[in-house]
């Protein structure tokens, strides 16, 4: 999928685009990796004056008050430790990012949409077993008939992802934007130096 469409399924506030806080669970990980945990800087400074986090690194630029002067958070620690969910919520989105925002009858990017392994028509459900990514060429094209009828192949077997399998799914589609400092709390599957 091009960037400019798998960047329509993650909205970013406004507030998102000028100084936003990395934001990371208590044992130091993200909370999630797509879209990227964050926050935007007035609600990082005020966590921070809440005592919900710690502040782990800062930008250059600074807010104040009258009586006050502090440096934006760019990377933030919650206090308490944020437990992640066992279950995946069946969403058009983790739908999508299960597949690698692929269609998995021909591989193609762009224009995705869903579709029904064994049809809805011939008794087929509505599960992470039974659906999967298509474009809408190969969704028209099978239709509601069985796999084998159209001479279609599945590229992988749709299955139940676990919350760790769309996270590590996330890994694969870093934003646009990363900060310098980010990275050392942010492994995007690159080689590290010996």
């Amino acid at each position: 999928m091009d960037e400019i469409s798998r960047i329509g399924f993650v909205r970013e506030p406004l507030a998102l685009k000028h100084n936003p806080a990395l934001v990371l669970n208590a044992d130091y990980r993200p909370l999630s990796y797509y879209p990227l945990s964050l926050w935007c800087w007035q609600d990082a400074v005020k966590a921070a004056f809440l005592d919900r986090v710690d502040i782990v690194a800062e930008y250059e630029d600074y807010v104040h008050s009258p009586s006050t002067r502090i440096r934006l958070p760019s990377v933030i620690v919650l206090r308490d430790y944020v437990r992640p969910q066992k279950r995946v919520a069946f969403t058009r989105f983790n739908l999508f990012l299960r597949d690698g925002f692929r269609c998995q009858y021909c591989g193609a990017a762009g224009d995705l949409t869903f579709d029904h392994v064994v049809p809805r028509a011939s008794g087929g459900l509505t599960t992470w077993e039974n659906v999967v990514a298509a474009c809408s060429c190969c969704n028209l094209k099978k239709g509601s008939k069985n796999l084998r009828g159209v001479g279609m192949k599945l590229k992988r077997s749709p299955s139940r992802p676990s919350s760790e399998d769309l996270r590590n799914s996330g890994r694969k589609f870093p934003p646009n934007y990363l900060h310098k400092s980010w990275l050392d709390f942010l492994y995007w599957d690159s080689v590290l130096e010996e």
